[in-house]
């Protein structure tokens, strides 16, 4: 069983042997109720800054962009991967982009090894949706599995929405490839994989919460014990912009409207409970809280 004596020791070990593989950064390793969680670098996505609420006043938009480091024309997401141990269980959320999406990308496995972490010891997988940089590491540059023992839970509205044959409608034609990709992905994964939906439990005290409009069937994930800890996928993408102005639309939302609802539903019960939060593309490692703040919030990066 991988508790959090290993993950700590691992952590431990990986900084004391000396610098870690590029694009890597040390694991963050906590416990949290009966579960240890582990957050691993998938390294970054490197994204034009125009994709981040270009439709909002620039007055408002821009000194939060020079307050985030954004000035330039491009700016690094970070990808942060959440592995929880459960039990007999080791559950990964999330596979990072894999080998065909961006060459700062797709450092997940390397970085689980640094950590002293065997992939092959992964046990079940559980998607938050269907973009490149969460599913396409599922598989390998010959599309076999590269964890093919697993078990992986995705959502049956993402599913529905990835396969059907308007899955391009509405996106723009620059992002056809990711329906491709996502496709291939969900086949290699057909035979190993089960449906779920808001309220499922994956293991005891995880279970599945709905968060849509980033995509059509987005997900986020719940632990249960002391506050409550949300692992939140896309749902909270930008330190600032995602906290103080939910209301603005990241080009990267397919239903911009619903985003906005769950942005500001999630945010009002993570403030109100004090919960943990874990975002993908927030500051590595992307844990922490949030508090209100004026008229909006603030997140609160973990200590």
């Amino acid at each position: 069983m991988l508790n959090r004596r290993t993950f700590l020791a691992a952590t431990a070990a990986s900084v004391a042997t000396g610098p870690l593989p590029a694009f890597a950064a040390a694991p963050y390793a906590f416990n949290h109720g009966a579960f240890n969680v582990m957050v691993v670098s998938d390294g970054h996505l490197v994204l034009p800054t125009g994709f981040l609420a270009p439709d909002a006043p620039p007055a408002e938009r821009e000194p939060l962009l020079k307050a985030a480091g954004q000035t330039g024309e491009q700016y690094n997401s970070p990808t942060n991967v959440t592995l929880i141990a459960a039990g007999q269980d080791l559950i990964l959320v999330d596979m990072g982009s894999g080998d065909r999406f961006m060459p700062t990308a797709g450092k997940l496995w390397e970085n689980l090894k640094a950590a002293g972490v065997d992939k092959g010891r992964i046990t079940k997988v559980i998607f938050t949706h269907g973009h490149p940089d969460h599913l396409w590491g599922a598989v390998d540059e010959l599309d076999e599995l590269m964890i093919p023992d697993a078990t992986f839970f995705v959502a049956s509205a993402e599913w529905d929405f990835w396969t059907s044959e308007n899955a391009t409608r509405g996106l723009p034609a620059e992002r056809a490839g990711f329906v491709t990709g996502a496709r291939r992905n969900y086949v290699a994964i057909k035979e190993r994989s089960r449906m779920v939906k808001a309220g499922d439990e994956i293991v005891a005290g995880l279970r599945v919460i709905d968060t849509p409009g980033h995509t059509q069937g987005h997900v986020s994930f719940e632990l249960t014990g002391g506050e409550g800890l949300v692992v939140g996928g896309d749902v909270l993408t930008h330190p600032l912009i995602s906290f103080q102005y939910p209301e603005w639309k990241p080009i990267a939302d397919h239903v911009p409207d619903q985003a906005i609802a769950t942005r500001r539903k999630l945010l009002d019960r993570l403030a109100s409970d004090r919960s943990k939060f874990i975002g993908f593309h927030l500051p590595y490692p992307g844990v922490g809280t949030v508090e209100r703040k004026d008229t909006a919030y603030r997140f609160v990066p973990a200590a």
